[in-house]
């Protein structure tokens, strides 16, 4: 069984610009490279787990969303990282034409997407994290069975600051960023 840190994608590992619908828009924080390094040098797995409900609501198309993809591994490889797989959801309960208007449990903060992850490369989930942005981010985090670290980038401020005192649950670690989380989890991991 391996380890894996799970990864937000809009807010955590790139910038939260709204709905990407075209790869000129995408935009890596300078920190992400670092961290996945980091990560990865620690023998840890690096899954970007995302909900992409622009599909649903007919904004862009779903290869949209690989060409998006493609520029994240694009720009993660000119500095020397890599994510070793990338999980998305395109669905939406309410909103759009089937097949992408579904109750599905691939939609964040549902854990499908980690539980998927964690069959196709054998993933202890016990030790395992996800790093998000968003309240729902920590509960896909409880939902799936792994820690939570969350992050103050992309909605992550303005989340901790007004609304944390309503949340059901907090997480297991507050970071400034991606880059923070992750040494944080190598810490624990190295002293904990």
């Amino acid at each position: 069984m391996v380890r894996a840190i799970f990864i937000d994608r809009d807010g955590t590992i790139s910038e939260e610009v709204g709905y990407i619908n075209h790869p000129s828009r995408f935009r890596l924080f300078a920190e992400s490279p670092e961290a996945l390094r980091l990560l990865h040098d620690n023998g840890w797995l690096t899954i970007l787990v995302t909900n992409q409900a622009g599909v649903a609501r007919g904004y862009f198309s779903e290869s949209m969303v690989l060409e998006v993809h493609k520029q994240l591994r694009k720009e993660l490889e000119k500095e020397g990282a890599t994510l070793d797989a990338i999980y998305y959801c395109v669905h939406h309960p309410s909103i759009g034409e089937p097949p992408y208007r579904i109750d599905c449990d691939c939609r964040k903060p549902k854990p499908g997407l980690i539980v998927q992850a964690a069959a196709d490369f054998k993933i202890n989930l016990e030790q395992s994290w996800m790093v998000g942005d968003r309240y729902s981010d920590i509960e896909l985090a409880r939902n799936a069975g792994v820690r939570s670290a969350f992050v103050l980038t992309g909605y992550g401020r303005g989340e901790w600051e007004n609304q944390r005192s309503g949340w059901k649950h907090q997480p297991d670690l507050v970071c400034e960023n991606l880059l923070a989380a992750a040494r944080s989890i190598v810490g624990l991991q190295t002293y904990g």
